[in-house]
C-alpha cells in the first residue's frame, strides 16, 4: 500500500478500512491517513459513530464486531463501494476490570476473549476477500504488550491479545505472498480506552491507574499518545515495510524490551 511520507503528497487510491476508527487512535489515524490523501472507511459501534461522527469523506459502518453476519455485510457493502480494499487495521477490543484468573466467572472470560480475539478474526475473515483485490495489501492489527509482558488482573485480556499476535501470524503465512501482515503491542495510551473504551463509558472519567508511578518506570517518562502508535501502524501498511509481515512492533517507550 503506497503512502508517501510526504503528507503533502496524495496517495491516489488507497483504500483503508479501519475497525475501531472512532477511538482515540482510530480518530487520529483516520485523520493521518486522510492527510496523506487514502480514501478511508471507519467501522464501529452505532454509539462511537453517533458520539464521534467520522470527518466529511469517511465512509461509516455500524457493525458489532463480535457478529460475523454484521461483519460481512459491512465489508460487503464496502466492496461494493471501492471493489477492493489495500490497508486494513483492527484496533477493536476493551478493557475489563481487573480480576485475577482464580476469581473470574467463565461469562467474564468468555466475554473478553470475544471482544479481544474472536472479533479480530471475525474482522479478518470478513475483510480477506477484499485485501486480495487491493493493491499491495497489508493487515494491521492492534495487540498489547500485556500480551507477553503479564501483569495480575490482566489474565483474559493478556491471554486474547496474545491470541491476536498468534492469529496475525497466522494470517501472514497462510496470505503470503499477497497480503501482509503485522500488528503493533502499544503500552498504555492517554485514550478513552483506559476510561472504560469509547462507546463503553462516558470517556472523560479518572484514567484507570497511577499515572505518576506508571511515567516513573518508563525509561521515557511519559505515557502514550495516539500520534505514538498511528505513525508505527502506517510504516506497517505502506510499502516502506515491504519486506516484513508476521512480524510485532512492541511501542512502549522502553518500559518492554523482548
Amino acid at each position: 500500500m503506497l503512502i508517501p511520507n510526504n503528507p503533502e503528497i496524495p496517495a491516489g487510491n488507497g483504500r483503508l478500512a479501519v475497525v475501531g476508527g472512532c477511538g482515540g487512535i482510530g480518530r487520529e489515524l483516520v485523520t493521518a491517513a486522510q492527510q496523506r490523501g487514502l480514501r478511508v472507511a471507519v467501522l464501529d459501534l452505532a454509539a462511537s459513530l453517533e458520539r464521534h461522527p467520522p470527518a466529511p469523506g469517511v465512509l461509516s459502518y455500524a457493525v458489532d464486531a463480535t457478529s460475523a453476519d454484521s461483519m460481512a455485510a459491512a465489508f460487503n457493502s464496502l466492496d461494493s463501494q471501492w471493489s477492493g480494499l489495500d490497508g486494513f487495521v483492527n484496533l477493536c477490543g476493551y478493557m475489563h476490570d481487573n480480576e485475577a484468573l482464580g476469581a473470574m466467572a467463565a461469562p467474564v472470560w468468555s466475554d473478553i476473549v470475544e471482544g479481544n480475539l474472536n472479533s479480530m478474526y471475525i474482522a479478518a475473515q470478513a475483510a480477506l476477500p477484499l485485501l486480495a483485490k487491493g493493491n499491495d495489501p497489508a493487515i494491521v492489527h492492534a495487540s498489547s504488550g500485556l500480551a507477553q509482558f503479564v501483569r495480575p488482573g490482566y489474565g483474559a485480556y493478556a491471554a486474547a491479545k496474545a491470541g491476536v499476535i498468534a492469529l496475525t501470524k497466522t494470517l501472514a503465512i497462510e496470505n503470503a505472498p499477497n497480503v501482509r501482515a503485522n500488528a503493533v503491542a502499544p503500552s498504555a495510551v492517554d485514550t478513552a480506552f483506559l476510561r472504560g473504551g469509547t462507546g463503553r463509558s462516558t470517556e472523560d472519567e479518572a484514567l484507570q491507574m497511577d499515572l505518576q508511578a506508571y511515567t516513573n518506570a518508563i525509561p521515557i517518562k511519559r505515557i502514550a499518545t495516539p500520534a505514538d502508535i498511528v505513525e508505527p501502524m502506517l510504516f506497517l501498511l505502506s510499502n516502506a515495510s515491504a519486506y516484513m509481515t508476521g512480524q510485532v512492533l512492541w511501542i512502549n517507550g522502553g518500559a518492554y524490551m523482548p
